[in-house]
């Protein structure tokens, strides 16, 4: 959304998103990028250049992403809640399905991502290049250190990795 303080109206950037959670701007500020939970990617909004105003998907990554953080080179770090299991993926492509989990099972099903990581979750950090290519992926595949991961921040040769969902935080060096 934008807002414009003299008129006082908001304008909708972009419909029909799927659990968004987490914005970065690019360096420059020529595109706006978007994490879509639900389906496991990022979207990029041009905002300038002949491009202003179209969507494209910036980077389909190999779990539930949260938040994005830009760091120093223009690279982004996105922190992932959980890998997305085949089961949950071939549950969420029904939509009827879906509809029935979120009406009728007692588990919020938009935190299910939440509730597999702290069974079974492994910690998931991804670095994004400024085309949406995966540079890099740190995982604790046994979540012993860390899992859910919501927030990833590179500062001063460290990452800072934290979760909305589990008491932590962990420091890397890079």
């Amino acid at each position: 959304m934008t807002f414009n303080p003299k008129t006082k109206e908001t304008t909708v950037l972009l419909h029909n998103l799927s659990f968004p959670n987490g914005v970065a701007l690019g360096q420059n500020g020529e595109f706006l990028l978007v994490a879509e939970t639900t389906n496991c990617r990022i979207l990029k909004l041009w905002l300038e250049t002949s491009k202003a105003g179209t969507v494209e998907v910036f980077a389909q990554l190999p779990g539930f992403p949260d938040n994005i953080r830009r760091n120093q080179k223009g690279q982004f770090w996105v922190g992932i809640h959980s890998r997305r299991s085949s089961l949950l993926k071939r549950v969420l492509s029904f939509t009827w399905i879906g509809n029935a989990l979120v009406n009728y099972f007692p588990v919020d099903i938009t935190n299910f991502d939440s509730y597999a990581a702290k069974l079974k979750g492994s910690g998931l950090a991804v670095k994004l290049g400024e085309d949406g290519e995966i540079l890099e992926l740190i995982e604790d595949k046994k979540g012993k250190i860390w899992k859910a991961a919501s927030e990833v921040m590179e500062r001063h040769g460290y990452l800072l990795i934290g979760s909305v969902k589990m008491p932590f935080l962990v420091k890397l060096k890079k």
